[in-house]
C-alpha cells in the first residue's frame, strides 16, 4: 500500500509526517521543507518559503491536509473553498498554484484567471457563466480586476455571476463542489465590484485568509 504521508519530487522522496496505516500525521516543518522544493520546481530557483509567510502557509496547509485541531483553532470551514487575499506581488497565486500538490491524491483546481473567464464572455456570452457553473474545482485566480464583460451590446458582471452560479452548485452538491479564489481587494472593494447580494454568498463559499497589507512585493 502506498504511504500517503511521503512524495516523490524530482527522484528526491519527502516526507510530509507519520502515516499510521490509517492517517497521516502531518509535521509542518517537513511540509514547509517540501513546498520550498516543490516550488523550486514549479517556480524556478529563486523560489522560496519566506519567514513571514509562515502564519499564512500554516492555515493553508491545516485547510489543505484537513487538520481538524488548526482548523477549529484558525475558525476554518474545511466544506468552504478558499478565498486568498493581499496586496499584489505578495505570493497568492503561486501558493494556491503550489498547495494542490500537498495533497495528490485529492481532486485538484483548476487555476482561471478570472480576466479569462470575462474575456471568454465577451466572445461567447453566456454559455461561459454556464461552464464555469459546472462540477469542476477552480480557483479563479485575480478575482476583482477583471474588464467589464460586453456581449453583444449588453453589460454582464461576468464573475459575479459565475460566482452565483458557484453558489448554487455548492448547495446544491452539499458542499462537494469546492471554489477557490485570489484576490488583491479588500472586502468592502469586493463588495463595492460585485454587489452586497455577491458579496454575501462569498461568505458562504469561501473562508478569507489573509495576507498582511504591507507584505511586500516578491516579484521585485
Amino acid at each position: 500500500m502506498d504511504n500517503p504521508s511521503k512524495i516523490m519530487e524530482g527522484g528526491i522522496e519527502y516526507s510530509l509526517g507519520k502515516f499510521d496505516g490509517k492517517s497521516v500525521l502531518y509535521d509542518f516543518p517537513k511540509i514547509l521543507v517540501y513546498l520550498n522544493a516543490k516550488g523550486k520546481l514549479l517556480f524556478g530557483e529563486n523560489f522560496k518559503i519566506y519567514k513571514e509567510d509562515r502564519d499564512i502557509l500554516l492555515k493553508l496547509c491545516s485547510y489543505f491536509i484537513k487538520d481538524k485541531v488548526n482548523c477549529d483553532k484558525f475558525e476554518i470551514d474545511i466544506k468552504k473553498g478558499l478565498l486568498l487575499s493581499g496586496p499584489v506581488g505578495c505570493g497568492k497565486t503561486s501558493l494556491m498554484k503550489l498547495l494542490r500538490h500537498l495533497v495528490p491524491l485529492r481532486r485538484p483546481y483548476e487555476m482561471i484567471p478570472s480576466r479569462n473567464v470575462t474575456f471568454s464572455f465577451n466572445h461567447l456570452g453566456y454559455k461561459t457563466i454556464e461552464d464555469y457553473g459546472n462540477t469542476k474545482f477552480y480557483c479563479f485566480d485575480d478575482l476583482g480586476v477583471e474588464p467589464p464583460g460586453r456581449f453583444y451590446g449588453k453589460d454582464c458582471n461576468v464573475m459575479g455571476e459565475v460566482l452565483l452560479s458557484r453558489h448554487e452548485l455548492f448547495l446544491q452538491t452539499k458542499q462537494k463542489i469546492k471554489t477557490h479564489a485570489t484576490t488583491n481587494l479588500n472586502a468592502e472593494e469586493l463588495e463595492d465590484r460585485y454587489g452586497n447580494r455577491v458579496r454575501s454568498r462569498m461568505r458562504e463559499l469561501f473562508n478569507l485568509i489573509a495576507f498582511d497589507e504591507n507584505a511586500g512585493d516578491k516579484r521585485k
